[in-house]
Parts: C-alpha cells; structure tokens; sequence
C-alpha cells in the first residue's frame, strides 16, 4: 500500500543486518504446525483453506460504503479494510476504531446484507499501546482474524500480549525500501518470542525490492499469517507499477505451490494500485486468474503464468 508511513524508517539502522532471499538459503523458524495460520498436513485444501479477498485501498477513491459495492460486484465476499476510509452512505465520519455505535451499526447491517466478512484491517501504525487496544477492541467488534501492521520494534512484546488476549493476530506487511520491514529478516525478527506475531506477504512489494517471493515465503514458514496479491511490471524496482494479477513479472505458480506445502489456510488480498477509477474488471480478472490457478493446483497439474 502505498499509503506508507514512511516514519518508520527511523528505525532501520535498528535491525538485523539484511541479506538477500535471492542468495541466502531459506531458514524456515518454526514449523508450519507452530502457527495458527495453518492446516494439519492431511487437511490442505486450497479452494477450501484459503479465501479470495480485497483490500479495499484498491478502492481508495470512493468511499466505504462504495467500495463495499465494488467488491460485492466482483464477487468478492472477503476484505480487508483500512483505517479512515470515508464511510459515505449518508454516514459521517471515517471507517476506524472513532466510529459511533450508530455507524458502527449501519456498518455491520452493510456487510450482513451484502454477504461480506471483514477479515482483516491495515496497514496500521499506532503510535502507542493504548491506541493499539482501541483497535483491538475495535477488530473484537467486528470479528477480524488479523490486523495488518508496522508495529514498531519497542512495542513487539506488548502487542503480542495484546493480540493474545483479543484473539486477533497481527501480520507484519513489507512494503518497498527503505521501510524498516523490506526484507523478510526483519519480519522474522518479530516474530521470535512473539506467537502472535507473523507475516502479510506482500509478494509485489518483496519484487520490487528485487527479492525472490517463493525464497521470502520459505523464510516465513509457519508465520505467514495473510497474502497480498499484487503484481508488477519491473523486478527489482521500487516504482514499478502494478499491472493485473498474472499479466506482470511475478512467477505466480511457484507462490501457490510454496503456499500449499506450508499448509497456509487463510486470506489472499488483491491489491490493485492502478487504474484508480475503473479497476473493478481488473479485481475481477485477478479473481478467475486465481480461481483458475488453485483449480489445477487442486487437479495436481502444472500450473502456468496466465500469460
């Protein structure tokens, strides 16, 4: 997302000294029966253990109530919200844990209505604990699995304790260089000591920082807590653009492969940051390029680039 907030960067003389997925052999921490985002090994079923998504930022332009719509179009029945998001509707105010119990209504008949879950809400950056568990709260209300999030390093102990008692994991999103989470070391850091702390594996973003998303995965094994799918149309570039889900320079069956062997049951989020105003058959033509790759990865077959 490009929503970025860039203060973070502060702390990048903090962490561990990075290297290269492209050239360092894949250290997999815990296995994937240590984390609550995955399946038994018996049980991995794709169309069944994951969900399609959006994250509503690819709808950024409109409001809540309108991106609402534009998911619901696309057939989509998962999101993943984002703080201040105008509510629209009729409705003041933004969509976030300052809502009133009177929105915070008209919200959930919204999504009853439409059939839409929220599963997750982010990027979120809250300056202290205290804010923290007024979105914690606030996810409890809305029955989130996971917030997506730049936790800074000060607070990893006691987010964790937090997300632990609410019952809402938070998934670590990596956004370009020079933002203190790029490289997938510095997720993993995190996560040590942290159960509750993991990865949203942003694969467009770890491309764009010129880093092999199957090898970032390898390195998240067990701690790979939600997916957003993103693609892009230049490797080891920072500006690249997105492009359509399958039509850029991601090597996608590798991804789902990678996904399937670590038993990931969870959340996989388009995000489209292009064609602002009339992406909806964009999101819709990422939704059958996907539906199509898990069904021949269901039936075992090799499955290709959609190119």
């Amino acid at each position: 997302m490009k929503k970025t907030i860039y203060s973070l960067t502060v702390l990048a003389a903090a962490v561990f000294a990075l290297s290269s997925c492209n050239n360092e052999p894949a250290s997999t921490g815990t296995t994937a029966s240590d984390s609550s985002a995955v399946v038994k090994k018996d049980s991995i079923d794709p169309a069944k253990n994951w969900k399609i998504g959006v994250q509503l930022w690819t709808f950024s332009k409109f409001p809540f109530v309108t991106a609402i719509a534009k998911a619901d179009s696309a057939g989509i029945k998962y999101v993943e919200a984002y703080s201040d998001q105008p509510l629209g509707g009729g409705m003041k105010g933004n969509f976030g844990p300052g809502m009133s119990a009177e929105n915070k209504a008209k919200v959930k008949e919204l999504l009853q209505a439409k059939g839409i879950s929220i599963v997750a809400m982010g990027v979120i950056v809250p300056k202290d604990l205290a804010e923290w568990k007024k979105y914690f709260e606030f996810g409890k209300e809305f029955g989130l699995s996971y917030f997506t999030a730049e936790p800074i390093k000060t607070q990893w102990g006691g987010v964790d304790s937090l997300a632990g008692i609410y019952g809402i994991k938070v998934a670590i999103h990596d956004h370009p260089k020079p933002n203190v989470y790029w490289h997938p070391d510095s997720v993993l850091a995190a996560t040590v000591g942290h159960p509750n702390i993991g990865s949203c594996a942003d694969v467009g973003h770890w491309a764009r920082n010129g880093l092999d998303p199957v090898e970032c995965l390898k390195k998240l094994e067990g701690h790979v807590f939600g997916v957003h799918l993103k693609d892009i149309v230049k490797f080891d570039d920072t500006n690249a653009a997105d492009t359509i889900v399958g039509t850029g320079v991601i090597k996608w069956p590798g991804i789902f492969q990678e996904l399937k062997r670590q038993h990931f049951s969870g959340m996989l989020s388009i995000e489209h940051e292009s064609n602002w105003y009339n992406n909806v058959p964009d999101v819709i033509q990422t939704v059958k390029f996907y539906n199509d790759q898990v069904a021949k990865l269901q039936a075992g077959a090799p499955a290709d680039t959609g190119k």
